[in-house]
Order: structure tokens, then C-alpha cells, then sequence
């Protein structure tokens, strides 16, 4: 069975820091165990734009799973959504398993200029 992802929008301000945290539960209701995966997402331009604006992986540091409390929390610096030109996006979130891959969420990015700098 083909788990369709979530849609969700994020709001970059640009020269603030990013940090969202996401719960990724089963339709039961029960948190996923995330022991054991890896994460990646990228935020692009546009879909066929060939280098993303933002790389977000849990080797990075810029993703850290939860393991059995299912959470996702995700994580850029004031630095980096300074350096972020693009006034808006898509990404998605996918999450790794062996050679399993689940895309989790799929959206727009929407950067808010930075007026005090």
C-alpha cells in the first residue's frame, strides 16, 4: 500500500532561525519508531531548479529524529536562512529505512524578507 504524503506549508523568515517539529503517527494514532532511520529534505526554487536553497539531513545536523517518540524536529540557523535569495519554494521531507524511502510531507516554502538586519 502507497502512503501518500502529508501537505503542509513552512514559513522561512529569512535571518531567523527554522525550527519546526514534526510527529509522525500512525493511523491509530501511535507514534512511528524512527530508530534506525535517516532523514533529507530539500527546498528548491522550483520543482526542476537543479541546486536547492536549503539542505536539511539528519548528517547535517539540520534534521534530528525522535526514535520511538516519532519526532521530527527540523532545524536551520539564522546564517543560513540569511543566505536564502529565493522568495519562495516547494520541498519535500523524505524519511530512510535501508532501501526504503517514504516521502512524509510535500509543500511550498514561503521567505519572509528580513527587514531588521
Amino acid at each position: 500500500m502507497t502512503t501518500h504524503p502529508a501537505k503542509h506549508n513552512f514559513y522561512v523568515y529569512r535571518g531567523a532561525t527554522f525550527s519546526e517539529q514534526i510527529e509522525w503517527k500512525d493511523e491509530s494514532g501511535t507514534p512511528v519508531n524512527l530508530t534506525g532511520f535517516t532523514a533529507r529534505m530539500h527546498m528548491r526554487e522550483t520543482l526542476e531548479a537543479a541546486d536547492p536553497f536549503l539542505t536539511l539531513t539528519t548528517e547535517n545536523g539540520g534534521i534530528t529524529l525522535g526514535g520511538v517518540a516519532g519526532t521530527i524536529q527540523l532545524l536551520a540557523s539564522a546564517t543560513q536562512t540569511t543566505a536564502i535569495t529565493a522568495t519562495s519554494g516547494v520541498y519535500d521531507l523524505e524519511l530512510v529505512s535501508g532501501a526504503n524511502v517514504t516521502r512524509l510531507l510535500e509543500g511550498l516554502v514561503i521567505i519572509s524578507p528580513e527587514v531588521t538586519r
